[in-house]
């Protein structure tokens, strides 16, 4: 069993048209396959005409809780152990979920990766978000070539770890990308096409950028924390010893209180650091994936 999941707020104008392809596809693939959409509280007509497809299950919220709500929400009440997820913008190929699917063979995950941004203020999206996916690569030790991509599939049971952690906003997806990257999980990456939304976006540039450059710093502590800890120690210790050394020339082994202060910081933080680390080793206990 598959279940499909399909996040969905105010999306009248596209969602009949996706779910069209998306049963197409599973149908052609002859996969077996549940559809649940989760209407986030939409006030136009998404709800009504996703009940009107046959093998459709619809779970309303009472009010707009954000995509990663709606996300956790499909999660939670999918009956499969395989878990695909795509928008309901008409962003996505969804011909192409049987080829996603397939792609998760020996992987807990795999991930469309878009091959160009074709959102709304293109400008703005397309370098903040090459500087958080660049960020996130840096601190998971991987190369991420797209991290927020709706269009994926995995494997239920490692993400139920994790939904405690995920965050009811567009972030979502990146978190847990991030998640998967750092306990040991593998995932796959495979390009796709990616179209014009139909509809109005619910995309805030700056406030959902802010939140996904802190959401993946967090994630990153929560998951990793020496990636952000250990750096910012060896800077300082680097720094202090330099002055040290100078202080050491300049003032006749008379060292400068700001020389001691960086010294200091830079051991407390590194031992912050290590404190964080065995936490997280103890909460999350054994790393590993669940691929076969």
């Amino acid at each position: 069993m598959i279940s499909v999941v399909i996040p969905a707020y105010n999306e009248e104008l596209a969602i009949g048209d996706d779910l069209r392809a998306v049963q197409a596809a599973m149908d052609g693939a002859g996969l077996e396959y549940e559809i649940i959409v989760v209407d986030d509280g939409s006030t136009d007509r998404t709800a009504e005409i996703a009940r009107g497809f046959p093998n459709v299950r619809v779970i309303s919220h009472p009010h707009n809780r954000g995509t990663g709500a709606a996300r956790t929400t499909g999660v939670k009440a999918a009956r499969g152990d395989i878990i695909v997820m795509t928008d309901a913008d008409g962003t996505y190929p969804n011909h192409d979920m049987p080829r996603l699917i397939a792609a998760l063979e020996g992987y807990d995950m795999v991930i469309g990766a878009r091959k160009k941004e074709a959102g709304t203020l293109k400008w703005l999206r397309t370098p903040a978000k090459t500087f958080i996916r660049l960020l996130a690569s840096y601190l998971t030790a991987t190369k991420i070539p797209d991290l927020n991509s709706g269009f994926r599939a995995f494997r239920k049971a490692p993400v139920m770890r994790f939904l405690n952690v995920l965050p009811a906003t567009h972030s979502w997806v990146s978190t847990i990308t991030i998640a998967f990257l750092t306990n040991g999980y593998t995932v796959n990456f495979i390009p796709i096409d990616y179209y014009p939304r139909k509809g109005r976006s619910t995309f805030h540039p700056l406030r959902d950028t802010y939140n996904y450059l802190t959401l993946v710093v967090r994630a990153i502590v929560y998951f990793n924390p020496l990636k952000v800890f250990l750096p910012i120690s060896l800077f300082l210790l680097l720094f202090g010893g330099g002055k040290a050394i100078y202080d050491i020339i300049t003032y006749n082994w008379h060292f400068a209180p700001s020389t001691v202060t960086l010294i200091l910081t830079g051991v407390q933080v590194g031992a912050l650091g290590m404190l964080a680390d065995l936490i997280v080793k103890r909460l999350n206990g054994p790393q590993g994936g669940e691929g076969e």
